[in-house]
């Protein structure tokens, strides 16, 4: 019959203070028992805030290729689409940079047991994206309403 010596150590169902002095690291007790759950969904909302990111981006590559996808029916200059596309892809990337900020500074309060949900940054994205498709809607009227014009005058 062999047995299996007996290590000291924290499955042995040792008190901290013994499994401390017996070399093994201190556990950490959290007050949350929901923290598993709570760190899994920061994560799924920061990978929602990168797909939001990688749709704007998307989206600026879009506006600036619209004019490309109109038949010519006369040269043109290029216009201002290609601003807006720019500022769609530079929100783009400030979203980038931002939802992992606010990735990291939710798992700290999430591990110091005391997050509060910012309403700032709901806040924020939602002004910019109502003022970026709000100039979206302008520029495609103008670029349609010049189009007619166009057709009209040939």
């Amino acid at each position: 019959m062999s047995t299996v010596p007996e290590t000291p150590g924290p499955s042995l169902g040792l008190a901290s203070a013994e499994a401390e002095a017996a070399g093994a690291p201190p556990r950490r007790t959290h007050r949350n028992p929901n923290r598993i759950r709570d760190h899994l969904a920061n994560e799924r909302t920061y990978l929602a805030w990168m797909r939001s990111a990688i749709s704007l981006l998307g989206f600026g590559v879009l506006i600036v290729r619209i004019r490309i996808l109109t038949p010519p029916l006369a040269p043109r200059a290029p216009g201002a689409g290609w601003k807006l596309g720019v500022a769609f892809t530079v929100v783009g990337l400030l979203m980038v940079a931002l939802s992992a900020l606010h990735y990291f500074g939710v798992r700290n309060d999430i591990e110091d047991d005391h997050y509060e949900p910012p309403d700032r940054w709901v806040i924020l994205s939602t002004l910019v994206v109502l003022a970026l498709g709000s100039c979206v809607a302008l520029y495609v009227c103008l670029l349609y309403t010049s189009d007619a014009a166009d057709e009209e005058d040939s």
